[in-house]
């Protein structure tokens, strides 16, 4: 599951994504709302967590912006204004949920929780092509029946691939999803874990495109 955090207080967001990445999360962070606001133009993470005292423009503002152009995605809203008008304010403006601060890790995950069963119900619970079955609800991948062990990344690869069946997915767009921006990847990461997934998927059901990526046939 993949996170942009809006946040300008560096030491919490560095604590936030800590805890979100040790929980399973990819986490992309930026500290400035206009930057927000273009990056979700041409990136699409799962979810927002937004801070509404962000440096150059509000975070209600932000949140207006995003709004006219993706009405779908999760955000949270993560703010140290906790008054009644202030919730009402964010909601109105199209956030999913609030989160007044300070806050327990606890209960931020609990709150990302949520919003993870809302995408799996909205995009199904299960995903099965050719024998493989995937839980989107439990994170469980079977293959004819039988449940196989995934690591985190290898489960989200394998997500990647079958949410996008029929579709070529380049190396690039394969490590987004699977690695925090900055985050150092060696030049074959990709390559080895499609290696160790194919060892516990069956035969052929991940095919390489040459000189451009990978593919999960729908039939």
């Amino acid at each position: 599951m993949q996170i942009l955090l809006v946040e300008d207080d560096r030491s919490l967001a560095q604590g936030i994504k800590t805890s979100l990445t040790h929980e399973g999360f990819t986490v992309n962070h930026l500290t400035h709302g206009e930057q927000a606001v273009r990056s979700l133009k041409t990136e699409f993470p799962d979810m927002v967590i937004l801070d509404l005292g962000l440096p150059d423009i509000d975070g209600n503002k932000v949140l207006k912006r995003v709004r006219e152009f993706n009405a779908e995605l999760p955000i949270l809203l993560l703010t140290a204004r906790a008054t009644l008008d202030d919730k009402v304010k964010g909601l109105d403006a199209g956030a999913d949920d609030y989160l007044a601060k300070p806050f327990e890790m606890a209960e931020l995950l609990a709150r990302l929780r949520v919003f993870e069963r809302r995408l799996s119900s909205t995009k199904h619970a299960d995903l099965t092509l050719g024998g493989v079955s995937l839980n989107l609800t439990n994170l469980e991948v079977t293959v004819t029946d039988k449940t196989i062990e995934l690591s985190r990344r290898e489960y989200m690869l394998l997500k990647a691939l079958m949410e996008n069946a029929g579709r070529i997915q380049t190396r690039d767009s394969l490590e987004s999803k699977l690695y925090s921006w900055g985050e150092e990847v060696a030049s074959n990461t990709i390559e080895v874990h499609i290696h160790h997934l194919r060892k516990k998927l069956p035969e052929s059901f991940i095919k390489t495109v040459r000189g451009v990526g990978y593919i999960v046939k729908t039939a």
